[in-house]
């Protein structure tokens, strides 16, 4: 019995918006290959996707296609509510083949079967894990059919979220906290830095009193010390020491859904550098928090916190935030609106963002991030955590 994660009516109305959107297009078919994506419209989820698999769905046949590797068809049983007749599986020659088979070989087939390997095919291009190679062993194997890029079609129909999705979310920011003051706790003059990393994942497992916690699309990020002006790095067996900035960046997981959440702490008395940074940061983030609301524009959100920051002679170039929510390794992000000059996607109610509108230098950084759902009268922080420096 599949996993009632949501309602089957829930992913009727995702397959039939994703076919209005195909038929805009004019595509017969798309495969689609991006983890998320693939769990959006049938439910499917485990840690397969090391391996070539996907989803074909066509306008003209109620159910999507699940295709992949033969071991992963009982996953595809467990985990969505299609019919036997609906998953497809390739043998285990295909992976890594010596006698040069192609999961793409397969596809091709099922696409034949479909009636469809002469029309034209949306493929997820730019997914992560979707290969060059794989777009060539299709044109082999198909070589009447016409390939679209169809990169984004899917993640634009996820951007607004119905209200199950948002109570997965609001459910992730209840472990965001939890993981965030179990790191804040275990930080301290003298402690490895895995030993924090350790307690942030022991939270983010255990999750609540109510729920447990699932693995999260991006592992928590904790730069130290002179570090800290570069975002994106992980642990290490450092020790923290006195006079270390020490950014966390993590998110809570239900059932792939996140709520991101970065908070900053200092080691001992925070310079007031540090101090007045971290300030900055949290009037910039707040003005755009409250600029946001529906039919407002990303871009407009952006400018009310580059102008609050400007007062300050601060400047920052990168964009401040981006839709998300459902997603799997190695990202959250949903790769369609940001929160930056020059996107002028408009707000409507049930959009989800992570604002992030850290502030990096070259000995320091402050990092404060919310993620947020818009709604008809504003923004909704989906946590409740504090908005301000921390002193371990």
């Amino acid at each position: 019995m599949s996993q009632a994660v949501f309602d089957s009516s829930e992913y009727d109305r995702r397959i039939a918006r994703t076919k209005e959107r195909m038929a805009e297009e004019g595509l017969d078919a798309i495969i689609v290959s991006d983890p998320a994506n693939m769990n959006y419209l049938t439910g499917y989820d485990g840690w397969s996707f090391y391996v070539h698999q996907g989803i074909v769905v066509t306008r003209n046949r109620d159910e999507p296609i699940w295709v992949g590797r033969e071991m992963d068809a009982n996953g595809a049983r467990a985990t969505t509510r299609l019919s036997e007749e609906s998953i497809r599986a390739y043998s285990d020659d295909h992976v890594h083949s010596p006698v040069d088979l192609h999961p793409m070989d397969f596809f091709a087939a099922v696409l034949e079967d479909l009636g469809v390997d002469d029309g034209r095919v949306g493929l997820e291009m730019d997914a992560y894990y979707f290969t060059a190679k794989s777009y060539i062993r299709l044109q082999k194997n198909l070589p009447v059919a016409e390939f679209e890029d169809a990169t984004l079609l899917v993640n634009w129909v996820r951007v607004k979220k119905s209200e199950q999705e948002l109570e997965y979310m609001r459910q992730a920011a209840r472990i965001s906290e939890n993981a965030m003051q179990a790191g804040l706790n275990a930080i301290s003059e003298g402690v490895p830095e895995y030993e924090a990393a350790r307690s942030i994942y022991t939270a983010l497992i255990d999750g609540t009193d109510e729920y447990g916690g699932d693995y999260p699309s991006i592992v928590p990020l904790m730069p130290s010390g002179d570090n800290t002006g570069t975002p994106h790095l992980t642990w290490t067996d450092r020790q923290f020491e006195r006079g270390d900035p020490v950014i966390i960046e993590l998110s809570g997981c239900r059932h792939r859904y996140h709520s991101p959440l970065a908070r900053t702490t200092f080691v001992g008395d925070p310079p007031a550098a540090v101090e007045e940074t971290a300030d900055i940061v949290v009037e910039g983030i707040e003005a755009a928090l409250d600029a946001v609301e529906p039919g407002v524009t990303c871009e407009a959100v952006e400018k009310v916190w580059r102008d609050t920051i400007a007062k300050y002679d601060v400047e920052k170039e990168d964009r401040i935030g981006y839709s998300m929510g459902l997603g799997y390794p190695p990202d959250w992000g949903e790769h369609t609106a940001s929160i930056r000059p020059g996107d002028e996607t408009v707000l409507e109610t049930d959009m989800t963002f992570h604002m992030i509108p850290g502030l990096w230098f070259d000995d320091f950084g402050v990092e404060l991030s919310e993620t947020f759902c818009v709604t008809g009268t504003g923004a909704e922080p989906l946590s409740e955590f504090p908005r301000r420096l921390f002193v371990a």
